[in-house]
């Protein structure tokens, strides 16, 4: 493949983040959705959203160009989303799962007539779906093209589930995991990464089979660790755990971003992707999320475990030459030191829990960096 600088104008890119609303005082998951939703300003008004359950909400950008732009796009749809939060007394909390039960058990499910249908089609399977993602789209008009790029992409699944990792505690128990939401997810039959595909029509085919068996809602909204998006010129990428700080956020953004971009060279010098085994690929995504940062997984294509720091400087090494013709790579190298340093939004729970010796501390510390505009360092490890 011939090396071809991105240069010009770079692929604008968004993000959609789901939050949980907690209580102040116990800190448990509050079912207030619709309420804070209509409490936020008209000027972000198309910004926010209701999710599965009363107990989450949901903000999104606008297509960004660079990283600056895309942290004060977070950073204002933020704090527009905790001032309403504030008004019904409640907080704004990044973690992929409630740390602590939430108010009178189940929650109400949102409104959406797509949520409705989903509890009759997977019954029980929904008990416990309230979990928090961020989800990355990257600008990629021609739909033939994305699904190539996502064959590309499918590999590097399992390493995003480490290092966006940022949900230990389940309703008030420690799992084991880094990223309970993982496994939460990984139970529903078309959750997960998506199936290799030769081409968009081979893709389109096989969600309209599986939709048949009613494994799928709607043939035309697969909801895959990443898929052309159903109403978007984007490829989505689905697998990350909500991170609670921004700086974070956008720079793995951005990585992904120069990963897609790297991806949609070689399909334009014609490599339609690797083709991993789609079980081994599902069972190394398992490992992440039980192992996370900064652990060790499968690497897909050679069937070796390799930590997954090791990982991280090989994706960073694919990307680099996208990454420097954004003038991305700072924030990226940043965001592994901070990895490295301090660990991922799991082990930074775990740490805020050794601290403060209760699940309250560790859902002050989320609340504190969701809302802060710069990284906050986490407490010492104890010793």
């Amino acid at each position: 493949m011939k090396d071809r600088n991105p240069g010009g104008v770079p692929p604008t890119m968004g993000v959609e983040e789901e939050f949980f609303l907690v209580h102040p005082a116990g800190r448990g998951a509050a079912a207030a959705g619709t309420r804070v939703v209509a409490r936020v300003p008209p000027a972000l008004a198309e910004r926010v959203s209701g999710e599965f359950t009363e107990y989450q909400v949901e903000g999104r950008t606008a297509p960004c160009s660079d990283a600056q732009e895309l942290r004060t796009e977070l950073l204002g749809v933020r704090s527009g989303l905790a001032a309403a939060a504030r008004a019904e007394g409640l907080r704004l909390c990044a973690s992929g799962t409630p740390v602590i039960g939430g108010d009178g058990g189940r929650a109400d499910v949102g409104g959406h007539p797509r949520y409705r249908a989903g509890v009759l089609q997977y019954r029980a399977m929904h008990d416990d779906f309230a979990v928090c993602a961020f989800h990355v789209h990257v600008h990629l008009p021609d739909r033939e093209a994305a699904v190539l790029v996502g064959n590309h992409v499918r590999p590097w699944l399992p390493l995003l589930v480490a290092m966006s990792a940022n949900s230990p505690f389940h309703q008030g128990r420690d799992t084991g995991y880094a990223s309970w939401r993982s496994v939460i997810r990984g139970r529903f039959p078309c959750l997960g990464p998506p199936p290799y595909a030769e081409s968009l029509a081979d893709h389109e085919r096989l969600a309209t089979a599986i939709a048949a068996t009613e494994a799928m809602l709607e043939p035309g909204m697969p909801f895959w660790d990443v898929r052309p998006n159903p109403a978007l010129p984007t490829l989505e990428v689905r697998t990350m755990d909500v991170l609670p700080d921004v700086n974070d956020t956008v720079a793995l953004t951005t990585l992904i971003r120069a990963l897609v971009v790297t991806a949609a060279e070689r399909v334009a010098d014609g490599d339609p992707g690797p083709r991993p085994s789609s079980e081994l690929l599902r069972a190394a995504c398992w490992r992440a999320a039980r192992d996370g940062w900064p652990g060790a997984g499968v690497d897909v294509l050679t069937g070796r475990v390799v930590p997954f720091s090791v990982q991280a400087r090989d994706l960073v090494d694919h990307v680099r030459h996208t990454l420097r013709a954004y003038g991305d790579e700072e924030d990226v190298t940043a965001f592994l030191r901070r990895l490295s340093e301090h660990g991922s939004g799991a082990d930074r729970q775990r740490t805020h829990l050794a601290a403060g010796r209760d699940l309250t501390a560790v859902v002050d510390a989320l609340i504190q960096e969701t809302n802060a505009p710069t990284p906050l360092a986490p407490p010492d490890k104890p010793t």
